[in-house]
């Protein structure tokens, strides 16, 4: 009797170590498994953009990881999985911020300068990512890219209703508010140049002088 009391007393003890130390186990599995998912979605983004998407493989993919094409699968399920992870996460946090500017309190020329500026950034130091999403969003599969598309088609006009609020203000100059969107966005990704460029301009500078230049273009001055 004392034989099985002991043992039920031990397993009491034994076996919520046994379940924690599992728990801890499958916790360490799963943030392994999460960070290779995110090694191939950085590796793939570089890959999108020095190759395009439908020139890059899967086995293309899986040698610059370092891992064998079938443990690939273990991560990421096609080509085109990784590319719907890669622009939905960019296009997430565009339309987080635009959204963020409804409603508090900025002025419209402040506005444009936050979008003018987030974009410069998100240029400049996520350049792998948001370079696929502005160049090889059109790859996409359905229904991923009719939601993109209509996502896109609302973010051009919702800068546009913001300039346009603008001119109304006399904020700005009284330009086609698409024009100004088209000039913005073509500017920011002209920022590839950069990268690819030896001159010695900081992130900074680079961020500082597009925005008081394409701001400029904007602001409407008092003539007395």
């Amino acid at each position: 009797m004392k034989s099985i009391e002991f043992f039920f007393a031990s397993a009491i003890h034994y076996f919520p170590i046994k379940f924690n130390y599992l728990s801890l186990s499958m916790a360490k599995v799963q943030r392994r498994k999460a960070s290779k998912k995110e090694l191939i979605l950085q590796k793939a983004a570089a890959m999108f953009r020095q190759k395009g998407f439908a020139a890059t493989s899967m086995r293309d993919l899986a040698e610059t990881v370092g891992i064998e094409a079938a443990s690939l699968y273990n991560h990421i399920q096609s080509k085109s999985e990784i590319l719907q992870e890669i622009t939905s996460r960019i296009s997430d946090d565009c339309n987080q911020h635009l959204n963020s500017l409804d409603n508090n309190g900025m002025t419209s020329l402040e506005k444009i300068e936050s979008l003018i500026r987030f974009h410069v950034q998100m240029m400049l130091n996520r350049f792998e990512d948001y370079y696929v999403m502005i160049n090889e969003w059109m790859h996409l599969s359905e229904p991923y890219l009719t939601n993109f598309s209509l996502q896109r088609r609302t973010y051009v006009q919702k800068m546009e209703s913001i300039i346009q609020d603008g001119i109304d203000n006399k904020e700005m100059k009284p330009v086609i508010p698409y024009v100004i969107v088209l000039t913005i966005l073509s500017s920011v990704r002209g920022l590839e140049f950069w990268h690819r460029s030896r001159q010695r301009i900081t992130p900074a500078e680079m961020e500082e002088n597009m925005v008081n230049h394409l701001l400029y273009g904007l602001k409407r001055t008092e003539i007395n």
